[in-house]
């Protein structure tokens, strides 16, 4: 660690984390950056709100870490915020709407995005304020060390192998092409990584493409060449957002309400099928946020599969990608106006996209007249507000569907 006397244009052009303190040494906030001197330097020389000017008159003095990549800078951070619980900073123990990187204790582990206050289920680390960071960071990281998405149950049992095989991401779990050893190790590296410790793992790279190499087993000596390349040349200071998350006082504060959103599928026997997604943020509809899709991969009457087709469409959007330059903020709940089959398809979506979000439907029961719960309600959401995000849900998708019938009836 450097410490810094202000000014602060003695930082370094380079990723890192930056420490700001008070004039008794106490820790004020704690900020990741690509580059520290651009990103601290616009504390002090733009103008702000009265939430970032609170914090800059407090400033005695900063201290920083150098790291090799912007995506060290954010591990580290997310470190150093739990460590330290800057009053300015938003906490862990205060917003449930923190993200986790979760590594499962499963035979062959998942990493998974686990939302605030999930119980824990395997390894974890964080927190992560920005959802787009993380999935970005995990994007970088799984074509470097390759990990599995699917569910143990079919593990080794596909009759070919999955896409992400295909590409790199996957290492073969799904038709048994690693063994479980290989596997851990892969995993363990990629948990030294998390811990900050780069070093060990290139160390552990160069030793085991040494003794393949020995043993004339050069492929594999290549595949631990690129990877290891690969970690000492990672190009990321492009996804690191400057925008700070702060608030006055060390009180809870957050850019984002609680959000829900509200899944129904729209048919007549499968003709002109449609799906909505409606958003409901503090308890009231987002119009800006809904979404419509129209059904493009089934023809017959299968609600399950429609939905599940909408949610994979939806959840492609929450990654940044060339395309999707603007990602969709993740849900804090999931509602679905169905019953057991719609709840387990949409469990199996997020399953394979990593995700650990919550996820209740509402079935009208045998007679259509009841309003039954799929599912744990989070506590502070009441059931009267998802029946008002089931029945707009089901608005929105009939409006949609009767448009996209009207439209084919006028061809």
């Amino acid at each position: 660690m450097i410490k810094t006397d202000l000014p602060y244009k003695k930082l370094p052009d380079t990723p890192g984390v930056y420490i700001m303190k008070d004039a008794d040494g106490r820790v004020l906030y704690v900020g990741k950056a690509a580059n520290l001197r651009r990103r601290v330097s616009s504390y002090f020389e733009r103008p702000h709100d009265v939430r970032i000017q609170t914090l800059v008159s407090k400033i005695r003095a900063i201290e920083h870490w150098q790291t090799d990549t912007a995506l060290e800078a954010l591990i580290l951070e997310a470190e150093l915020i739990k460590t330290l619980t800057p009053p300015f900073n938003v906490r862990e123990k205060d917003d449930k709407s923190f993200l986790y990187i979760e590594i499962t204790k499963e035979k062959f582990p998942r990493v998974l995005l686990v939302r605030g206050k999930d119980i824990e289920a395997g390894k974890r680390y964080g927190p992560f304020t920005s959802a787009s960071n993380v999935r970005e960071a995990l994007r970088i990281m799984r074509k470097i060390f390759p990990w599995s998405t699917h569910d143990p149950e079919v593990i080794g049992k596909f009759k070919r192998p999955c896409f992400d095989y295909e590409v790199g991401l996957c290492p073969g779990t799904c038709v048994g092409a690693v063994t479980k050893d290989e596997y851990a190790k892969n995993i363990e590296r990629l948990k030294l990584f998390f811990e900050g410790k780069k070093r060990r793992v290139i160390t552990s790279f160069e030793k085991e493409m040494a003794a393949a190499s020995r043993k004339l087993e050069f492929e594999k000596a290549e595949r631990l060449r690129r990877q290891c390349f690969a970690l000492q040349h990672i190009r990321d200071t492009a996804f690191i957002s400057d925008s700070a998350v702060l608030v006055p006082n060390g009180k809870r504060e957050t850019r984002e309400g609680y959000r829900i959103e509200g899944y129904d599928i729209s048919n007549i026997s499968g003709v002109d099928a449609v799906g909505s997604m409606v958003v409901f943020e503090n308890g009231e509809p987002n119009k800006n946020e809904y979404r419509k899709f129209k059904i493009k991969s089934i023809f017959q009457p299968n609600d399950v599969g429609m939905l599940r087709e909408v949610l994979e469409r939806r959840f492609a959007h929450s990654v940044a990608t060339e395309q999707i330059p603007n990602p969709w903020p993740l849900p804090d709940l999931i509602l679905i106006d169905g019953g057991v089959p719609q709840v387990n398809a949409a469990r199996r979506v997020l399953f394979r996209a990593g995700l650990k979000i919550p996820i209740v439907g509402i079935a009208k029961g045998p007679e259509r007249k009841r309003n039954d719960i799929l599912g744990v309600i989070p506590k502070g959401v009441t059931k009267e507000t998802l029946i008002k995000v089931r029945n707009e849900a089901h608005r929105f998708a009939i409006s949609y569907h009767k448009n996209v019938r009207g439209r084919r009836a006028l061809q």
